[in-house]
């Protein structure tokens, strides 16, 4: 094992690593395609190709995902000027892969339950499809389904996710002022990151891991600050990409805050609704 984690010093930063441009292209790209994409390709491709009893296009993009994404996170922590804990990394890396296995398979039933009526802006006993199965117990079922996709998928997949960031975040820092700029071309891909994350917290869920994961990564940097050191060009990629994601967050939530029927799924202070809900809810049953 490594030396445990903790704050970035300044003989660690000086050896500041460059912007690793083909890793977070390559981050950004397949987890549009993916991740953003397999919904949308299992409403795409023709049913007949892909039998409701067998596995969808959208199940394989899931799959290609899975196995992907854990591998870019590892060649991503590989290029951190700092030293990591090796034990952490792999216990999130695994916990990473199982929870967005769990998440594969509820997603993939819950998504082909879409072909029968069911719609995403009701609750699972809500649903006309659902509250008539019988005997009643087979609705338990579904709810069970629903917590695997919805609540224990999304926590084991996004928790240790967000945590892997963190650790290679903490070692984006350089005593250098001039490094702490991002290219040209880091900037670019701020906005499909920015709002690809946008997708990821609010299909996900997860605004609170989010705005707490944030408002861990704000801190350091204030903390950092005040040891004459700053961001290198990767931290401010993830930084940036996250505070806009934060304002696409907030606009989303502030059009859609007078939505009686998203209002009623999701109650409570936390207000964040799916993209999907609101698919299915405005724009799928007006076809």
């Amino acid at each position: 094992f490594l030396p445990r984690h903790s704050a970035v010093k300044a003989d660690e930063a000086a050896g500041t690593a460059p912007f690793h441009l083909d890793l977070w292209f390559y981050f950004t790209l397949q987890n549009w395609i993916l991740d953003f994409g397999r919904p949308i390709a299992m409403l795409v491709f023709p049913l007949e190709w892909f039998p409701l009893n067998k596995p969808s296009v959208g199940d394989y993009f899931h799959m290609a995902y899975n196995i992907i994404t854990p591998f870019l996170l590892l060649k991503l922590m590989e290029r951190s000027p700092r030293t990591l804990p090796r034990a952490m990394i792999y216990l999130s890396i695994i916990t990473f892969v199982m929870g967005a296995s769990i998440h594969l398979v509820g997603d993939s039933v819950n998504h082909r339950l879409l072909f029968s009526g069911y719609q995403h802006h009701l609750s699972v006993r809500e649903n006309p499809i659902i509250r008539n199965l019988k005997p009643e117990t087979l609705i338990d079922s579904f709810e069970l389904l629903y917590y695997y996709d919805e609540y224990l998928g999304h926590s084991m997949w996004y928790i240790p996710f967000f945590l892997i960031l963190f650790m290679y975040f903490s070692g984006c820092f350089t005593p250098t002022k001039a490094e702490s700029s991002m290219p040209g071309v880091a900037v670019l891909l701020v906005m499909p990151s920015g709002l690809y994350y946008w997708y990821l917290v609010t299909e996900g869920q997860i605004f609170i891991l989010f705005i707490f994961t944030f408002f861990a990564m704000l801190a350091l940097v204030l903390h950092q600050k005040r040891k004459c050191l700053f961001l290198d060009s990767n931290g401010l990629f993830l930084f940036h990409s996250f505070a806009l994601t934060l304002l696409l967050v907030a606009l989303w939530v502030a059009w859609l805050w007078n939505d009686p029927v998203l209002r009623k799924k999701y109650p409570g202070v936390i207000y964040v609704p799916e993209p999907w809900a609101f698919y299915t809810l405005h724009v799928s049953s007006r076809r």
